[in-house]
């Protein structure tokens, strides 16, 4: 399970949790202009905007799980698993692997209103990456500073779903989580008023109960209601500092804590890791449930001419500091 949002305090800022029972491997990871992506079907990109983001990097191929372009637009593949569907491909259209359609994507198209324009031509078609790496069952929250936009692969083919909130989870589908916040539209950041009974009197007796109500479970649709809320009535400081750990506290709100809930046979899903891009400037923060302290690679410090990947190992211990 996991969850993504975008967010905009000055700079725009997007990023998730990665909710797994453990990690694989994964690297922050740039692409240059000049790494050639070759797609199964659909030819090879020799040049193209540079990326960012977490991959587990195969065969020397960037198995993203979430990123953004130099330009600024940015993906997400989260686990979709009952509802995704991907087919054969067919004739008048783009044939991509879902695991390619990050870099096909972000490779080349410079805002969502592209993206939108290329996704409409697009066949996600069933075709895995090798027979140790089958397809994941995904669907994708992209945006950039101007919206935010979730692509499903449904049966019937991919459909697309303006995101007015700007924050996905998983199963049920997107219009599910929309349909869902009018069950909790009572919710306010603000002291409530007594509804209760005409003629009687009742005041709230702490802070906070303007939210009594918001879904404190760890399914995929409650943590859509608590990240939007969340994400929603969020005020952030000024600095980027101030910003970036702000989205931390957002995607904090939703994390997976090690032994509430089981995954398989003596496993338990935790949040392998959590990011946070400045899209504006190309910085990609993240921290790992090993080590809380936020660690920062910057695209535009590396040759962003090259032809090879750049990754960086993430860091897993927890980094304690004494004061005294």
């Amino acid at each position: 399970m996991c969850t993504a949002i975008d967010y905009t305090a000055g700079d725009h800022y997007f990023g998730r949790n990665l909710d797994l029972d453990r990690s694989c491997g994964e690297t922050v990871t740039i692409t240059p202009r000049r790494y050639p992506f070759r797609f199964r079907r659909a030819g090879t990109l020799e040049e193209h905007y540079a990326l960012i983001g977490m991959a587990l990097v195969a065969e020397n191929y960037p198995l993203y799980y979430d990123a953004t372009n130099e330009k600024g637009l940015s993906m997400a593949g989260l686990n979709f698993p009952a509802s995704a569907r991907y087919g054969p491909g067919r004739e008048g259209g783009d044939d991509i692997s879902p695991f390619e359609l990050i870099p096909w994507l972000l490779g080349q198209c410079a805002d969502l209103a592209q993206a939108r324009e290329l996704l409409s031509r697009v066949h996600l078609a069933d075709i895995p990456f090798s027979g140790k790496l089958p397809l994941a069952p995904l669907h994708w929250l992209i945006a950039d500073r101007t919206g935010a936009l979730v692509a499903e692969p449904v049966e019937g083919g991919l459909r697309l779903c303006e995101d007015p909130v700007g924050v996905l989870t998983n199963e049920p589908p997107f219009d599910y989580h929309l349909l869902r916040l009018r069950d909790h539209m009572q919710l306010t950041r603000e002291a409530p008023r007594s509804a209760f009974a005409q003629g009687l009197a009742l005041e709230p007796y702490c802070l906070g109960m303007g939210a009594v109500g918001l879904p404190g479970d760890l399914s995929s649709a409650s943590r859509f209601v608590r990240a939007a809320f969340t994400k929603l009535n969020s005020v952030s400081g000024p600095t980027e500092g101030e910003r970036v750990g702000q989205f931390f506290h957002i995607l904090g709100s939703v994390a997976q804590t090690r032994g509430c809930a089981r995954a398989g046979e003596g496993g338990w899903e935790i949040t392998v890791y959590s990011s946070c891009c400045n899209t504006d400037r190309g910085i990609y923060y993240y921290t790992t449930y090993g080590d809380r302290r936020i660690s920062a690679v910057a695209l535009r410090r590396e040759d962003l001419d090259g032809g090879e990947l750049v990754s960086y190992p993430l860091a897993g211990e927890e980094d304690i500091r004494f004061q005294n």
